[in-house]
């Protein structure tokens, strides 16, 4: 018999900020997708578990025991403006387990249906937007970019409405927590001073410990760590020209794990105003703004800690706590020059150098971003041959290309070994808005998940190059890169 052990603390240890419920009932559950290797990773009783047990379990039609749903409480800005009651409109926390590393992991539901959170809305997903979070999610895994991944997606049998009618699903996501920014903002717009030193109390246990005892004052250490902890996030995922979309405050995990990337999309051709998403009209989240977006987020949980950090007189906390959030560019500087020195087979920089020369190269021509950044391993054995592919005109690249090996013959590596390198530092395959985008198509509209399945094994292994797969490395045809816009699906 298939088992799952639970082990509920955040229902348990925080009863205040969450409301038990129950999904509601699909008419007739499909599994789609289902991640053996991470079900194995989390220690979960599934091996023997039938396809019909795992539909049933994972889209809410029968919970495994031990399961306690509840949706969550949290507020938020939304593209700066603020709603102080936000919380899980059309998700559930099922439960916790231990994974097979010692490690806490929430698994939760999206897309199952209403909640006391939902306000207007229907609480559902429908398979297209599910897929997508699925194959992010495991494109970021895969890029060693920490992020929630999905465990399992399941039709629902049921029909969604949104701009078309669409197929349902519920996917089924993993996360180190669902504790985030907007979490904090909700206790502290209510002054409920006592729920959110609880809540402060339970994320340092779970996720900062070791920071939070070796500070002066252990809430100043949650947000030190916090900023860490997102400066080297946004460095990760500048450097793979990977766009969330939607960064609000209520999907900042405090974890440090991506979560909540709805509209989100993978850049092409180099442009740090780049936007995707359909509901950004003025760029809020454009590329290029990602990591001052997250500097002010973190402005906003430091607002809400400043009760916790100097209870009598929470103005003077004022300094420490804003001290510690505009450090938070220095160290996504530094994290960001480290992975990109990286990327260039060289050890950092102090100040503008080669890499801001090597972006500035890339945005002035809109070369692809990855696949410049892949053929450099290539030009540094001395075949430029694919990596001028790239460029329009051909003397700036081999301008810049004299300095780079100037310093790649300083630093005393060979070629081959500089090539190695930065084959392990620079992927080949992304997730292609065309290519996602036709299997989303295939699995909503022919219930056909071959196309994904197989755009998934392909972006298991970022970094190898592999014989047959040459339409995987290709951007977007110019015809859909124009006006290419992405939907968060709610």
């Amino acid at each position: 018999m298939p088992t799952i052990a639970f082990d509920n603390s955040y229902a348990r240890d925080l009863p205040q900020h969450a409301v038990p419920w129950q999904p509601q009932t699909p008419r007739a559950p499909q599994l789609l997708h289902w991640n053996a290797a991470l079900a194995a990773e989390l220690g979960l009783g599934t091996a023997d578990a039938a396809a019909e047990t795992l539909a049933a379990w994972f889209s809410g039609a029968e919970l495994p025991e031990g399961a306690q749903p509840v949706a969550q409480a949290y507020a938020g800005h939304q593209f700066g403006g603020f709603s102080p009651s936000l919380g899980d409109g059309r998700a559930l926390l099922l439960g916790e387990v231990i994974d097979r590393h010692g490690q806490r992991r929430d698994i939760a539901f999206k897309g199952s249906g209403r909640t006391p959170f939902s306000r207007r809305g229907d609480g559902k997903a429908a398979v297209g937007p599910m897929l997508r979070e699925l194959i992010i999610g495991e494109a970021l895994h895969a890029l060693g970019i920490p992020s929630t991944r999905a465990l399992a997606v399941v039709a629902t049998g049921e029909e969604v409405y949104r701009d078309t009618t669409l197929p349902g699903a519920v996917l089924t996501r993993v996360a180190a927590s669902h504790i985030r920014v907007g979490t904090f903002q909700y206790f502290a717009a209510r002054g409920e001073l006592e729920q959110l030193k609880a809540l402060a109390d339970y994320t340092i246990a779970r996720h900062y410990p070791q920071q939070a005892a070796a500070a002066v004052n252990p809430y100043l250490g949650l947000l030190q760590a916090v900023c860490a902890a997102q400066a080297a996030l946004l460095a990760r995922w500048m450097h793979v020209g990977f766009i969330h979309g939607v960064m609000n405050t209520d999907n900042m995990a405090l974890s440090g794990e991506s979560i909540d990337f709805g509209p989100c999309a993978f850049m092409d051709g180099y442009d740090v105003e780049t936007v995707f998403s359909s509901i950004d009209s003025q760029g809020r989240y454009a590329y290029g703004n990602q990591p001052w977006i997250a500097q002010w987020n973190l402005a906003r949980l430091a607002e809400a800690l400043l009760p916790l950090i100097a209870p009598d007189d929470p103005a003077s906390a004022v300094p420490a706590a804003t001290e510690i959030v505009e450090g938070f560019a220095q160290q996504y500087l530094q994290q960001w020059r480290e992975k990109g020195y990286r990327k260039l087979g060289l050890a950092p920089v102090d100040g503008p150098g080669l890499l801001e020369d090597w972006l500035a190269l890339l945005e002035a021509q809109r070369a692809d971003h990855t696949l410049a950044w892949r053929f450099l391993a290539e030009a540094a054995t001395g075949d430029d041959s694919r990596l001028a592919a790239q460029f329009v005109a051909p003397q700036p690249l081999a301008d810049w290309l004299a300095q780079w090996r100037q310093q790649l013959v300083a630093s005393g590596a060979s070629p081959e070994q500089t090539a190695a390198a930065l084959r392990a530092a620079n992927p080949l395959y992304i997730p292609r808005n065309h290519l996602v985008e036709e299997a989303l198509a295939a699995a909503s509209n022919h219930g056909d998940m071959a196309p994904t399945q197989q755009l998934l094994a392909v972006l298991a292994e970022p970094f190898t190059e592999r014989a047959g797969l040459e339409r995987y490395t290709q951007p977007a045809p110019d015809a859909l890169a124009a006006g290419y816009r992405t939907f968060c699906g709610t």
